[in-house]
């Protein structure tokens, strides 16, 4: 079983930065591929950008590319989303997950149904 912790959240300005982490433990914790997602009141939840289990491969959804990088230290059991440029449509609840299903260096996709072990969440609000 995969368990993981999302930090970093908080109040920004819009231009402003954020780094979000997820805490990743559990079995064959340094090789599941890692999604971020978010969530916004009203809406369904929607993926951001994942990293596939080495960190060779990432992938973003068109409304942060540019903007957000992820990236991971295995070492430190951590996966990172760095956010620039935020803007106020960034406002949400961020979540990480591990996909059960791609593994090492297997691409990851934010489409994927074998998204599990999610976290509980850190809320991201821009606005000034």
């Amino acid at each position: 079983q995969v368990q993981l912790v999302e930090s970093g959240g908080g109040l920004v300005q819009p231009g402003g930065s954020l780094r979000l982490s997820c805490s990743v433990s559990g079995f064959v914790a340094n090789y599941n591929a890692i999604g971020w997602f978010r969530q916004a009141p009203g809406m369904e939840r929607e993926g951001v950008s994942c990293i596939s289990g080495l960190g060779g491969n990432t992938y973003y959804a068109d409304s942060v590319k540019g903007r957000f990088t992820i990236s991971r230290d295995n070492a430190r059991k951590t996966v990172y989303l760095q956010m620039n440029n935020l803007k106020p449509e960034d406002t949400a609840i961020y979540y990480c997950a591990a996909d059960r299903s791609r593994l090492l260096s297997t691409p990851c996709v934010l489409q994927s149904v074998d998204y599990y072990s999610w976290g509980q969440g850190t809320q991201i609000t821009v606005s000034s």
